[in-house]
């Protein structure tokens, strides 16, 4: 797969909302389909299909605790996918630099 071709998979991944916050969420902490359904208001069948969509792609992991799933984000994927984006948008190095201190910090671009 070319870099074109990964970079147009990650952002047909993320181009749906409840993904993104999906994401949003499993960097704070891992959390089981459940939990993702009531915070998002989505139904839990809903949930399991965008979770299979990010874990497919790399971004999600499962982690099996006694009965229940959780998954959490794959921060190097995600730190990957962060570097991607910037090189698309034309972020010169300092630029990039720049914007990886941001987003370590929390900061939004």
């Amino acid at each position: 797969m070319s870099d074109a071709e990964k970079t147009a998979r990650m952002f047909k991944v993320l181009s749906v909302g409840s993904r993104v916050r999906m994401v949003e969420l499993l960097k704070e902490r891992s959390l089981c389909v459940n939990a993702l359904a009531r915070t998002l208001g989505i139904t839990a069948a809903a949930v399991s299909q965008h979770l299979r969509v990010l874990r497919d792609a790399g971004l999600v992991c499962p982690e099996k605790h006694g009965y229940y799933v959780h998954y959490r984000i794959n921060h190097e994927a995600l730190q990957k996918w962060k570097e991607s984006a910037l090189v698309l948008l034309g972020a010169s190095s300092e630029d990039s630099h720049h914007c990886q201190q941001l987003l370590k910090k929390g900061e939004k671009l």
